[in-house]
């Protein structure tokens, strides 16, 4: 019996190791996989990606800009172009020749230049852009490259066999201010309306500090499994960028 019982718990104890290292498998760690002067590009889930560019501003010094890649079955959609078209082609050619995936579209999430700057890099590429329709109205009036199609309230597209969500949930950062929002892996692109943690308010030239936290309310409620919440500058994290804007915000 004795013996019966050894061989019994040498069996047992590899099984048990065995499910301890698939549940640390299972936890995606993410990873920079691109770098240069001007531009990183860092893997956050399985297929999405954070890319980074920066901008040169009087009053903040040289800014880190973030936009959002998803892709799924070689199919791409980005939110946000870099800060440039020079960057913005070297973010096309790395999703083209590194990933060999076609970008299905472009959508800036609202109109200041570290959303749109790069779009005519895209449209050369003959790659179609979406924004939501007052983006298109403050670009006009800001003399730059305007998207080529609008939506109103929300807009789905496939990216491979998936779908993004692009919305529009109130003011905040700008009147125009859009999320995007990659269901499949609980992915949410916040873009400036949401702030990473212990972030200033930063630029309020075009805001409606009102409605800001009463926007980012609804957003919590809209998506209430997210995982990954990317903001328009800084580090990525969990649904405590969401409260920390919120709390930001807040009226007192």
């Amino acid at each position: 019996m004795k013996t019966l019982s050894r061989l019994l718990l040498l069996t047992i104890i590899p099984l048990l190791n065995l499910g301890c290292g698939s549940k640390k498998s299972e936890a995606f760690q993410s990873k920079e996989v691109y770098k240069s002067n001007d531009l990183i590009i860092t893997q956050v889930s399985k297929n999405a990606f954070v890319h980074t560019s920066f901008l040169q501003t009087q009053d903040f010094g040289n800014v880190p800009c973030n936009g959002l890649i998803v892709s799924n079955n070689k199919e791409t959609i980005i939110f946000d172009t870099p800060t440039s078209n020079t960057t913005s082609e070297e973010l096309i050619k790395w999703i083209s020749e590194t990933q060999q995936a076609k970008i299905n579209a472009i959508i800036p999430t609202h109109f200041h230049n570290d959303c749109l700057a790069g779009l005519t890099a895209f449209h050369n590429k003959n790659i179609p852009s979406y924004s939501y329709f007052k983006t298109i109205e403050f670009a006009k009036n800001n003399n730059e490259t305007l998207p080529q199609n609008s939506f109103n309230d929300s807009l789905v597209l496939n990216v491979g066999n998936e779908q993004i969500i692009a919305k529009f949930f109130g003011e905040g950062h700008t009147k125009d201010n859009i999320v995007g929002y990659f269901p499949s892996e609980n992915v949410l692109f916040g873009g400036c309306l949401i702030k990473e943690l212990k972030a200033t308010k930063g630029y309020l030239g075009d805001a409606n500090t009102a409605e800001w936290s009463k926007t980012v309310e609804k957003i919590k409620k809209e998506y209430p499994n997210l995982k990954i919440v990317v903001p328009g500058h800084g580090d990525y994290g969990s649904t405590k960028l969401l409260d920390y804007t919120i709390k930001l915000f807040a009226n007192k």
